[in-house]
């Protein structure tokens, strides 16, 4: 059964929950398995896990999936609702999507990573993430093609929001976390006048 509940603090270490949970990773040193590990260990140890925006049944599969055995929290109920925004965002990251990956996998990584641009942080930072640099690993592997389109080097939570409008024929505008970020008048300056 999914729904054990282990003693974790309230403040839990992000670090030790990763490494837990890769341990019980068929290949615990797995890119793959340390991403996933990261991305739910980041929102576990908050009581945040609706703000990854998967399902309860997503978030079950996702864990039986890659942590089979794994002690865990309670799942929500209720996921983070979709806006407008993550909904487009999700589908035009899993028209890049890797076909030699498990598209449940892929689907799950644009499903965060969406929910993600919702917050006013750096990207890496609002995943769980060491850095940019796992950001960029993550969407080689999952959604290829799509970050070679990032020609100007723009921080990842801005380039989506840009590749999103552009591919869609609109104005491009910030992320909905972008406003929130302390780099949003170096990643957007003519919008402060």
């Amino acid at each position: 059964m999914l729904d054990r509940t282990p003693p974790l603090p309230q403040h839990a270490d992000p670090a030790a929950r990763t490494a837990q949970l890769a341990s019980f990773a068929a290949h615990p040193d797995a890119f793959d398995a340390r991403l996933f590990a990261r991305l739910l260990a980041a929102r576990e140890v908050r009581r945040e896990l609706p703000l990854l925006g998967l399902s309860r049944e997503a978030l079950r599969e996702l864990y039986a999936r890659w942590f089979p055995g794994a002690p865990l929290l309670p799942l929500p109920v209720q996921p983070e609702a979709d806006t407008a925004f993550t909904g487009n965002l999700r589908a035009h990251m899993q028209a890049w999507r890797n076909p030699a990956l498990p598209a449940a996998d892929v689907a799950c990584l644009a499903t965060i990573i969406a929910h993600a641009c919702l917050r006013p942080d750096h990207l890496w930072r609002d995943l769980g993430l060491a850095g940019r640099d796992d950001v960029t690993r993550a969407l080689h592997r999952y959604f290829p093609g799509l970050p070679e389109r990032n020609t100007g080097d723009m921080r990842w939570k801005k380039f989506l929001a840009y590749d999103l409008a552009v591919t869609r024929g609109e104005t491009p505008q910030p992320a909905p976390g972008c406003p929130g970020c302390e780099e949003y008048a170096r990643c957007f300056p003519k919008r402060l006048r």
